[in-house]
């Protein structure tokens, strides 16, 4: 959101002063370059920086082509304008954005959708507030985009930069706070995969033991195995019937 709100917010005003597109354009490219590298530097998550990045310098480079200040901010109209009919749709389907965006975040993944009713209901209220707020804007600045000037414009989409974010992520929070608890499926992932192992081990020691006293019950070698030894003194055969001492 900072990442948006800043740039416009430089633009409009070098823009008011001077009536410049294009040093209004290259001075809000220049704070989005260098909000994006410090965003890098401090090596903190780069996607929505990355996302304002791509706002900005496409709007720059679009109102310099055509010579309309107006233009700098279409791009980021289209997109609040797109993103509000996602949350709308997505949440009239059943499957809201907003459980989407923050099942990952919570560790519950899509359990919601099967195993979390509750929670997928606080997540489609979300997404309904989170698409009436960003229409709600689209509805206000398209007219102004039409009719009005870029000044106007320009502090108009300042003003609902951050303060509908807010409201929106109050509201979000005041759903949710009151929605059954995710579901932490990664720490159910992770105790089937400590069971699993555990279970694994156990077998390998059982198998071990059994392999020991196989070894120790075995057959025994030498000649107690091969059965009595004869021959000796004490197996020799007798003199023959009849045989004795004559007189």
């Amino acid at each position: 959101m900072v990442e948006t709100t800043v740039p416009g917010l430089v633009f409009v005003l070098c823009y008011t002063i001077t009536r410049d597109i294009q040093l209004s354009a290259i001075l809000a490219l220049a704070i989005t370059g260098v909000m994006f590298l410090a965003r890098l530097v401090q090596r903190g998550p780069t996607k929505h920086a990355f996302t304002g990045v791509f706002g900005v310098v496409f709007g720059a480079v679009f109102a310099m082509m055509t010579g309309d200040a107006k233009n700098f901010y279409l791009p980021g109209m289209v997109y609040t304008l797109g993103l509000g009919i996602a949350y709308v749709v997505t949440a009239a389907s059943g499957v809201p954005l907003l459980g989407l965006v923050l099942g990952p975040v919570f560790k519950e993944n899509l359990s919601w959708r099967t195993r979390n009713p509750g929670r997928k209901q606080a997540y489609v209220k979300a997404s309904y507030v989170w698409g009436g707020i960003l229409l709600a804007k689209s509805a206000i600045t398209f007219p102004i985009y039409f009719w009005g000037d870029a000044t106007q414009l320009g502090w108009l989409r300042v003003a609902l930069g951050i303060p509908p974010f807010l409201v929106a992520v109050y509201f979000t929070w005041v759903i949710l706070v009151k929605a059954p608890p995710p579901i932490d499926v990664i720490a159910e992932m992770e105790a089937e995969e400590a069971a699993e192992a555990a279970t694994a081990k156990e077998q390998a020691a059982q198998r071990a033991a059994a392999t020991a006293q196989s070894g120790e019950t075995g057959p025994v070698e030498g000649p107690a195995a091969d059965g009595p030894v004869t021959g000796g003194p004490e197996h020799r055969p007798g003199p023959p019937p009849g045989h004795g001492h004559q007189g």
